[in-house]
């Protein structure tokens, strides 16, 4: 067997344990190789050898944790099985007598977690034929368990973020928690400068003042939103403070508050809106002066601008129409690990079939209060293949044609990155499946060429509790492109402020009582950005669920979708017409909330 096979198939049957510790796997590949023995054999090897036969559950969860501790002593073991054999034929019959006790061990008699993990390891790995069709959806069929699986055309195009070895390398970073406060002030102001230069150019601003420095006349001035007193308080009108560039101001980016006219004026704001939410991690521009006082006077805000529209797309000469359905965790409510929602949710799609199906994180939550106490008697990992990874499988069995996305949560306890930005999940956790497809936190990713942007961390609610609405009068405001984008709506303003800072997260810093839904890490905070790997142009749809009230808007050019969260029995639905020449994407587009019957 290859060497990379082993690998693969070594992190596969030993769990995520072995599969995040790049030292613990090379130690089992090279047992592998010296000794002869395949990852089954080795399984069955250290199963036997860590059995615990007082079977009580601390043994148990003793026995189904792989560590060097326990592979030692599987090393040991082999060790002196071949010292008591002298010839070759010899020994193998020993390995193949080995491997054919431990498969015979009365199960009635073995730990539940045991049990689980041999049928399990039986099911990943069953007999695989390769295939090479034209544009399918799957490159294998499997013939075991669970049924036949087989290939079909996939009914969608569909386009991730990129996925060369670089990419995802960027992805899967390290928290940077000892990088020096000086490295994590230059990201902060390289994001300022880059604002500053598109709201230069926007509004055909000359140049920007330092807002420390006195002047007579008014001036330009940006900055970054911040609270005076750095204290978990939320932010006020009477605490706001502007934090510059290093870069752009004379005094090293000192802050300064910022006192508003009574005649403030906001420029370029959406329409009808007759204010401007602000918030911490905010880059605005402003119009005053400094008259000496210790503060500036604003007399206007200056919006950014929002990215722009999607060009239009050329009529497709096929049927590029294809439904979405659209849920995202927690899956089962606090109150029991039934799950009963996302089963009933599984039902709903093995009946419609839909061509794609979007889930967005927490799977197996760390929230949870029955997860916190422990009150599981399965890992993480193998939690999520039993409650959702087969029935996935199922239902992709059922629509060979259909594509599944699966978008983690920095509280989903099955990733092993547990910051925001988030990169993709392992392929363990879909057994390395082709026909599910694994993006990450936040992204980007396109379906029959119509853009989505997706991430599961509740920036809505983050923003409505940390956002100070300042009224003004309206200058060269934003004209709506739907009827529907008044202006008025508090929900559709707060996606707005998304498309204007161009962030899926432009709160900063994290709201202290919310630090462990984000986790942000600020050296990696280009990551967050919606206009990364789109070129300044918006998303056609934003998929954000929030614990806020479900809905669907259009902002702008961008349809904003919450589908809540499946614990509450509430889920989005997206039906696109074939693309029709004179008919914009709003028309193609139907969406809906739909609620799980009771």
């Amino acid at each position: 067997m290859a060497t990379g096979l082993i690998k693969e198939e070594l992190a596969s049957r030993l769990g995520l344990e072995v599969a995040s510790d790049p030292k613990l796997l090379a130690e089992c590949q090279k047992i592998c190789e010296i000794y002869g023995i395949t990852p089954q054999e080795l399984q069955y090897k250290w199963e036997a050898a860590t059995y615990n036969h007082n079977n009580n559950f601390a043994s148990v969860r003793e026995a189904t944790r792989f560590t060097s501790d326990s592979l030692a002593g599987v090393r040991d073991q082999i060790k002196r099985e071949l010292e008591q054999d002298h010839g070759s034929a010899k020994r193998k019959t020993q390995v193949r007598s080995l491997a054919s006790g431990v498969a015979s061990i009365n199960r009635n008699k073995m730990p539940f977690v045991l049990n689980r993990n041999m049928h399990a390891a039986q099911r990943v790995h069953e007999p695989l034929i390769k295939i090479e069709p034209d544009a399918v959806n799957i490159t294998e069929i499997s013939a075991g368990s669970r049924g036949l699986r087989i290939a079909g055309p996939s009914r969608v195009n569909f386009r991730g973020p990129k996925n060369d070895a670089e990419s995802k390398k960027k992805r899967a970073y390290i928290c940077s928690k000892g990088l020096a406060k000086e490295a994590k002030a230059s990201i902060l102001d390289t994001r300022i400068e880059e604002m500053a230069e598109l709201v230069q150019q926007h509004y055909g601003i000359q140049e920007f003042n330092d807002a420390v420095n006195m002047t007579d006349e008014e001036v330009f001035v940006v900055g970054r939103i911040v609270h005076d007193l750095d204290s978990d308080a939320r932010l006020t009108e009477s605490t706001l403070t502007l934090e510059t560039s290093r870069r752009l101001s004379d005094h090293s980016g000192k802050r300064i508050p910022v006192r508003f006219h009574p005649a403030l004026r906001i420029r370029g704001g959406a329409q009808g809106a007759g204010g401007l939410g602000l918030f911490p991690g905010a880059i605005v521009a402003l119009k005053g002066r400094n008259g000496g006082t210790g503060s500036f006077s604003a007399t206007e805000i200056l919006v950014p601008p929002s990215l722009s529209s999607s060009p239009s797309m050329k009529p497709s000469p096929d049927d590029d129409s294809f439904s979405m359905y659209l849920a995202s965790g927690p899956y089962t409510p606090d109150t029991d690990l039934s799950f009963k929602p996302w089963d009933s949710f599984s039902q709903i799609i093995r009946r419609t079939k839909p061509a794609v199906i979007v889930l967005l994180g927490p799977f197996v939550d760390t929230f949870h209060p029955l997860i916190q106490a422990g009150e599981i008697d399965q890992t993480p990992l193998d939690l999520f293949h039993r409650v959702f990874l087969d029935p996935i499988r199922d239902f992709l069995n059922l629509s060979p044609g259909s594509t599944v996305i699966l978008i983690p949560s920095v509280r989903d306890l099955i990733s092993t990155h547990a910051v925001y930005p988030q990169c993709e999940f392992s392929r363990l956790v879909t057994k390395s499946d082709p026909r599910i497809q694994l993006v990450p936190n936040p992204c980007t990713f396109s379906v029959n060429d119509i853009t989505f942007g997706a991430t599961s961390v509740d920036v809505l609610f983050h923003l409505q509790k940390e956002k100070v609405l300042k009224r003004g009068q309206e200058v060269d405001s934003v004209v709506p492109l739907s009827p529907e984008d008044t202006g008025l709506d508090p929900l559709a303003n707060d996606c707005r402020h998304l498309l204007q800072q161009r962030s899926f997260y432009p709160v900063f810093p994290v709201p202290f009582d919310l630090c462990g839904e984000v986790n942000l890490d600020v050296t990696h905070s280009p990551g967050l950005r919606l206009d990364d790997e789109m070129e300044d142009v918006a998303p056609d749809v934003l998929i954000l669920p929030s614990r806020l009230r479900q809905f669907c808007k259009t902002v702008h050019s961008t349809i904003a979708i919450n589908p809540s969260t499946l614990a509450k029995g509430v889920y989005s639905t997206i039906n696109v017409s074939s693309s029709v020449p004179g008919i914009s994407l709003r028309e193609r587009l139907r969406t809906e909330v739909a609620k799980i019957d009771a």
